[in-house]
């Protein structure tokens, strides 16, 4: 199985689960991985070039899909709209952007580790999430686990990452921190405001996103 991911802070948890799991509890399920901007990652799950991924919420309808998503249950930090008089989309992200259309704000689009480290430095942004929670009440469903035809090797995957909490190791966490250019302690707030399980209201989000585009 061909396994695309989004090369983001936010899957990090999600990431070292993946390599454990498919070296010690499936030996070889996952023969290879492919990673880029959840754009990139839309196009190559479409294409049939990576058997299971995250895609972008928008993208996501009419696929199979797990239980597992990047969700927000209220702010994220890291998907933000910069406010100004046009509307700039950021090209790496086609959800956000949508996101952004529907709550009708204006400004550059920003999106993934970029946006965190302007929201740690800046305080003239809009977090897309709390908007979209202030407005509806529901959680907001960035990306789902979506697969064409893995229906066992997804369902393994999703019952062991929801059982166990995945213990980030120090020097990876070290090694992302060199690498994003943002401190450890504000790698580990941030994945705070991450969840990872398609609940009932995180689903009831998703729907009111597919109905609203």
């Amino acid at each position: 199985m061909i396994f695309a991911k989004i090369d983001y802070l936010n899957l990090l948890p999600f990431n070292i689960f993946l390599k454990r799991f498919n070296r010690s509890l499936h030996k070889n399920m996952i023969t290879n991985y492919k990673t880029d901007v959840p754009s990139a990652i839309n196009r190559r799950f479409e294409a049939k070039r990576a058997d299971a991924a995250f895609i972008s919420s928008i993208k996501s309808k009419k696929y199979k899909k797990s239980k597992l998503g990047i969700i927000a249950k209220k702010e994220v930090l890291s998907v933000l709209v910069i406010p100004g008089d046009k509307s700039i989309q950021d090209g790496a992200s086609n959800t956000s952007n949508a996101l952004a259309k529907i709550l009708g704000i204006k400004g550059e689009v920003v999106i993934g580790d970029n946006a965190l480290k302007y929201y740690l430095t800046h305080d003239n942004y809009i977090d897309l999430a709390q908007k979209w929670h202030e407005k509806y009440n529901l959680p907001f469903v960035f990306a789902v686990l979506c697969y064409h035809n893995s229906d066992k090797e997804i369902k393994k995957i999703e019952k062991y990452f929801l059982k166990q909490k995945t213990k980030i190791p120090r020097y990876m966490l070290k090694k992302m921190s060199q690498k994003t250019d943002i401190k450890e302690k504000e790698i580990l707030n941030y994945l705070t405001k991450i969840s990872y399980k398609i609940d009932k209201k995180a689903s009831m989000g998703l729907q009111k996103f597919f109905f609203l585009t």
